[in-house]
């Protein structure tokens, strides 16, 4: 028997097996109203209308206005675009391999003999897709036995889904498969009642994947598609794609003249543009400011290290893959850092620490290397060589939970200085396997917890989710096209201490081990630079300006003078131009605001004769007329808040 807590209806008992269609039978025939159920939610998981429940705890039904449905329908969505796929190609050529969900849609990994899909295939699968939805098959689930399930998928020439229950699903654990119409597939779940309960859908792109994520592996062909209940959430969501195109870091940063990734230096290798390194080195020296002020010391580490620094923290043994190849120097090995933490440990080590000297904060904005295979490179927000702002707290147990406030409330303040401020946040607390005591995953986690909740703010628990090294929290936040990205971190550790025997001298004279959390605000400057790039669309807060003012004369005679007001605004600290071409002021303005640049400082007889500019902006238009020490002293007011607003 299995005893299922169901929200609004109460405690209840059921036979093992017992499916949440059976519930609502069961429901309805005491005179309980349910209507249009859809799957349901037992313990944080998504199930369907046909999955056995083998376990109690808390049940939820969902519908439509629930966004946890979207798992449900979007899951049947890549089951539909796998069965379009074998009618159009042939049951027998196509191989499908996996077929999950996505934040907003699905996909699926495919092999298809013969045939390499193209953008203009899309149509002809998305109206295959409406035909099966338009069939209304019904959707039935089945468990196999293990013999029986590798038969079916022998029979049916299926060579990744024998990969499936050979490698990754263990003996004796259940078999499901799911049918509609003639097609079959293995698969968890969860899934509708037939196809034509289907919302509304769009096939968006393609992609190679090699199977398993293994480059040694056959390349499979990914078809991704994005799927909603109905039409309005799905025109919303393919105008914020369009929206996204425009904002795209990659062409903004070329047109802009930000950054370039040349493929004779490599590829994940940025190499950044006077311009662009006006950016970074704002953002740099803001962080700096911002750290010292906060007790933070910085450090700076090498990028390389020896191999048994790698040895001792782990990384050879069990990041090996994600690390460039090693470099043999004087018969020794090295290699480049993928991370900064055994450096910053060094550090630490270097001599004896007393309790007195605790906390200890280590900052350096530390350049790392990961090998990223070249297939999922993408701009600055993928890449192979990048700066991570990077910072160790290493701090007595007493001093754990101050330290972890302190670090949320510096990485909530920093991401509102850039003006995001929607926030996503997640706990990951102790997974299965993982080192530490119990008193150290209970003293961390429940540190965590407070911190989010002295700021006030929502957030969900990911149980199970931590590293096997240390509880964390992840911060998300919202561009002004509504995407989240993942942001900051906040993570202990209880592996490094270990590994590298850290220590201090309490008082009572005796070695105790440190609590140590590492912890990044921006992830990597890189990244929050091309999430900066989209969110602004390119028009970048005044501070960060790489050109913060334009200045235009109305024609050639005005020139001496748009130089003496040039002269004065570098002088107060500006980053100036005048546009000296011989083009009429129309083009000028328009050129300046292409080029995304804050202010457009007109000056012709009326400025000359008044020691004025007529100050212009991309989104107010014309502003008014200014004295050129009244403009200095706005726009410093503004550079000096770090303002998001023009």
């Amino acid at each position: 028997m299995v005893k299922l807590n169901i929200k609004r209806f109460g405690e209840y008992e059921f036979e093992d097996g017992v499916t949440l269609k059976d519930i609502i039978s069961a429901l309805e025939g005491e005179g309980k109203k349910i209507k249009n159920v859809v799957g349901g939610k037992l313990n944080d998981q998504i199930i369907d209308l046909h999955t056995p429940i083998r376990t109690g705890g808390d049940l939820t039904f969902l519908t439509k206005k629930d966004p946890e449905s979207l798992e449900i329908l979007r899951h049947s969505f890549a089951h539909i675009m796998a069965q379009a796929l074998k009618e159009l190609y042939g049951d027998k050529n196509v191989h499908l391999g996996i077929g999950p969900t996505t934040e907003n849609g699905f996909y699926y990994d495919v092999e298809i003999e013969g045939k390499r899909l193209t953008e203009e295939d899309l149509p002809v699968i998305e109206e295959k897709m409406r035909e099966i939805i338009e069939r209304n098959c019904e959707i039935e689930r089945k468990e196999l036995p293990r013999d029986e399930a590798l038969k079916l998928f022998e029979e049916k020439r299926e060579i990744y889904k024998i990969d499936i229950i050979k490698h990754q699903i263990p003996e004796g654990e259940p078999i499901s498969v799911y049918q509609q119409c003639d097609f079959i597939d293995l698969c968890r779940g969860p899934h509708l009642l037939s196809t034509g309960e289907a919302g509304v859908f769009k096939l968006v792109s393609l992609a190679g994947a090699y199977w398993r994520g293994k480059e040694g592996n056959p390349m499979l062909q990914r078809i991704y598609g994005v799927a909603f209940w109905n039409e309005k959430d799905l025109k919303k969501y393919m105008n914020m794609l369009e929206e996204a195109k425009k904002r795209d870091h990659r062409k903004l940063g070329r047109e802009l003249e930000l950054f370039i990734i040349d493929e004779d230096v490599g590829g994940g290798l940025a190499l950044w543009l006077p311009k662009g390194a006006v950016i970074r080195n704002e953002i740099e020296t803001a962080w700096k400011e911002e750290h010292i002020k906060r007790g933070y010391q910085l450090v700076y580490t090498p990028h390389v290290g020896k191999e048994q620094l790698w040895q001792t923290s782990g990384h050879v043994d069990f990041y090996r893959e994600n690390m460039f190849p090693e470099m043999m120097i004087e018969e020794e090995g090295y290699f480049v850092k993928p991370m900064n933490c055994p450096f910053h440990v060094e550090i630490y080590k270097s001599r004896q620490r007393s309790y007195k000297e605790l906390p200890i904060k280590l900052a350096e904005l530390g350049t790392v290397y990961r090998y990223e295979r070249s297939g999922v490179l993408h701009g600055l927000m993928r890449v192979r060589g990048f700066t991570q702002d990077d910072a160790h707290i290493i701090c007595r147990e007493d001093q754990v939970e101050k330290e972890i406030q302190d670090v949320l409330h510096l990485v909530l303040d920093t991401l509102r200085t850039y003006g995001f401020n929607e926030f996503q946040i997640f706990l990951s607390t102790r997974p299965e396997k993982s080192v530490g005591d119990d008193r150290m995953w209970e003293v961390a986690t429940e540190s965590l917890r407070k911190a989010i909740e002295s700021v006030g703010l929502d957030y969900q628990i990911d149980e199970g989710g931590g590293a096997f090294y240390g509880p964390k929290i992840d911060v998300k936040i919202k561009d002004a096209i509504g995407r989240m990205w993942q942001c900051s971190t906040i993570q202990f550790d209880f592996n490094l201490p270990e590994r590298f025997d850290m220590y201090y001298i309490g008082e009572d004279n005796k070695r105790h081990r440190p609590y140590m959390i590492h912890r990044a605000i921006f992830g990597s400057i890189e990244r929050f630079i091309g999430v900066l790039i989209e969110h602004y669309a390119g028009l970048l807060p005044l501070w960060l300006s790489p050109v913060q003012a334009k200045i235009i004369p109305v024609a050639d005679t005005h020139i001496p003078y748009a130089k003496e007001v040039e002269k004065k605004l570098k002088e107060a600290g500006l980053r100036v131009e005048v546009d000296e071409r011989s083009e009429r002021m129309n083009r000028k303005i328009r050129d300046a605001e292409l080029q995304k640049i804050p202010y457009m400082l007109i000056v012709g007889d009326k400025e000359q004769q008044t020691g004025s500019v007529s100050v212009r902006t991309k989104k107010k238009g014309n502003v008014g007329l200014f004295t050129v020490d009244q403009f200095i002293q706005n726009a410093k007011k503004l550079i000096e808040e770090r303002s998001t607003e023009l």
